[in-house]
């Protein structure tokens, strides 16, 4: 399973505020079209954010990502849950993130990822760092990484050679 922070990691961290309130986020869809190719190998994915957006509600329900959890200001105890929900172990799910929250996930997880624009103790702890930052296709940098070093890639490629 694939689990991810939302802001910082699907988009560059820049939250947009209208004068009505409302506010919108920009999301990479090379992050989006890797995120459809993870489901169609049968792999699950799932959100873990510190702040509650309608734009991330909007967005996980375009790519099908069922598990979200939003306004998370401590993020193990979602993490945990997400675990028991999945009956996973966290040695079966990869994470990625880039700040101080995402901190004990990425040392809980199976393959804990930072984004290159992470903070430095998170890039510390990381079993792989992004060439790219966040909201920039880190996302799509990590699925293939994976996909490729599972033997997933291969097969997941013959679709688009048709």
């Amino acid at each position: 399973m694939l689990v991810m922070d939302v802001d910082g990691v699907l988009t560059d961290g820049t939250v947009m505020i209208h004068p009505d309130g409302t506010e919108s986020k920009k999301f990479h869809l090379l992050d989006g079209h890797g995120i459809k190719m993870w489901h169609r190998t049968g792999l699950k994915t799932a959100l873990i954010s510190g702040r509650a957006s309608q734009a991330t509600t909007v967005r996980a329900e375009q790519l099908n990502i069922a598990i979200v959890h939003q306004g998370c200001k401590k993020k193990l105890p979602a993490f945990e849950s997400l675990l028991e929900e999945t009956s996973l172990d966290a040695s079966q799910v990869a994470y990625i993130g880039d700040d101080l929250l995402d901190l004990p996930l990425v040392k809980r997880a199976g393959f804990g990822v930072a984004v290159a624009n992470a903070v430095e103790e998170l890039r510390q702890s990381a079993d792989y760092i992004t060439s790219v930052p966040g909201g920039c296709g880190a996302v799509r940098e990590v699925i293939e990484h994976i996909l490729k070093n599972t033997g997933k890639w291969d097969d997941l490629m013959q679709r688009y050679l048709v």
